[in-house]
């Protein structure tokens, strides 16, 4: 059946901030403590929507979280009302006050994994949300996102919207960051790999020294079998140790594919060679497009810094594809000189690159590619999906009036003590669920 990939990007909450709350995350440290753009982070997240919808693509929206979780403030033991529990956070741990204003959910690449229905043995599309345990303001999100994926894809004879793995590390899952698809086109049954960098039952003496990995095999292997893979059209491959060290948290900082075309740094996985071995012979040697970036190209330091490849790679109608990159990859010269090379090969399909300002995101650590989920969908599928969603241009226009009327210019750390502010955020967001017609998904409208 034809099929067209679906972006459905996180929309950036008005609680934008430098909270520095991800290590291993270079950029997210470096920034820790900066004033913030709320505004300006949402504004540009919603050009990036527009941009790749006017290239033709199908463009979706997903909500943020509800934030401050002040819900989550009072389990913990602050009391008193909401200009009290603020306060008194703010006193005794301002690092977990920080964590209740988080905006991370803003990286939909994080938020599930996705295995269309031509890899599936019941023919639906299956949706697992991430259960993001490996860090505290993360692991709070999976019960909201999973209400907004199910308000999303509500129809169960054509989606299965999983919940989340078991809250524990031998399943430790950050979603579609760690997960590439690769097919002959997006209608054809594909490779799903699965990226993982610690396995407990079975520890590898090669580990990184600086940062921990933060996905598990086991969460990888649990998805496989969750979402009814063909084992053989799989491939679970480890991550390299030097590269999460180098700041490489998430497979799509060092690696990207799209349809048969795979980019990658040499030094992405344990044993690359094995693993493109492995890709060519499930998927059949002669669709497999490589497209290797080698220490001589640039460096770990500098795919993680300018997030090359987080970039978008794209195909539009009559199977050219493009390349969706931010805009600090253009500023690094050897950087934008690969591109530049990718770009002119006629031995792949990517013929052109669009650099796109997502600065607010990237100086929080999350490029292009973060912001979105994949959705592959038939039309049929895509026809199912619920249509308030989905970006038309009055639906941009509606979402710009509602960040222009409810967003913060700046956001600084003592601004996450004001209960206003707090007030305002949550209304916001209320108001927002009706926008996109998805019923009540944050705890604050079910209570």
């Amino acid at each position: 059946m034809p099929t067209r990939e679906a972006n459905f990007d996180g929309l950036v909450g008005p609680t934008h901030n430098y909270a520095g709350l991800s290590p291993g995350n270079v950029l997210s440290e470096t920034n820790a403590g900066a004033i913030s753009a709320p505004k300006a982070a949402a504004l540009q997240g919603l050009a990036k929507m527009r941009a790749v919808r006017d290239l033709g693509l199908v463009q979706g929206v997903l909500p943020p979280q509800a934030r401050p979780d002040l819900g989550l403030l009072r389990a913990l033991g602050f009391t008193g009302s909401d200009a009290q529990v603020l306060e008194s956070a703010a006193e005794k741990s301002p690092t977990l006050l920080a964590a209740c204003w988080s905006a991370s959910s803003m990286w939909a690449a994080n938020a599930a994994t996705v295995s269309p229905s031509a890899d599936t043995a019941d023919g639906r599309v299956h949706v697992t949300p991430a259960n993001l345990v490996s860090h505290f303001h993360r692991s709070i999100e999976p019960p909201t996102t999973t209400r907004a994926l199910r308000a999303t894809f509500s129809d169960g004879a054509r989606f299965v919207v999983h919940d989340a793995l078991p809250h524990h590390t031998l399943f430790a899952d950050e979603g579609a960051a760690n997960h590439v698809r690769l097919c002959r086109s997006h209608a054809d049954a594909g490779v799903e790999l699965f990226v993982f960098g610690f396995d407990p039952p079975r520890p590898t003496p090669i580990a990184p020294k600086k940062y921990k990995s933060r996905q598990s095999r086991g969460a990888c292997e649990t998805l496989v079998r969750l979402h009814g893979l063909d084992r053989s059209k799989t491939v679970i491959a480890r991550q390299h140790a030097d590269a999460i060290d180098a700041g490489v948290f998430h497979n799509d900082v060092i690696s990207t594919g799209n349809e048969r075309v795979f980019l990658y740094h040499e030094r992405a996985f344990d044993d690359a060679p094995a693993v493109i071995g492995q890709l060519r012979a499930a998927l059949a040697p002669a669709d497999l497009v490589t497209i290797q970036a080698g220490s001589g190209d640039f460096s770990l330091t500098d795919a993680v810094e300018t997030y090359v490849f987080n970039s978008q790679v794209l195909t539009l109608e009559g199977g050219r594809m493009v390349m969706v990159a931010p805009q600090e990859s253009r500023a690094r010269p050897p950087v934008a000189a690969w591109i530049d090379r990718v770009v002119a090969d006629r031995a792949n399909p990517i013929d052109e690159a669009v650099f796109m300002d997502v600065r607010e995101s990237m100086r929080n650590g999350g490029g292009p590619a973060c912001l979105r989920l994949r959705v592959p969908l038939t039309d049929a599928e895509l026809a199912s999906v619920n249509p308030g969603v989905l970006l038309t241009d009055g639906l941009f226009e509606r979402l710009t009036g509602w960040v222009e009327r409810h967003y913060p210019d700046r956001l600084t750390p003592a601004d996450l003590r004001d209960h206003r502010l707090a007030r305002c955020c949550l209304d916001a967001v209320d108001e927002l669920t009706r926008l996109l017609g998805v019923g009540d998904i944050y705890p604050f409208q079910l209570a």
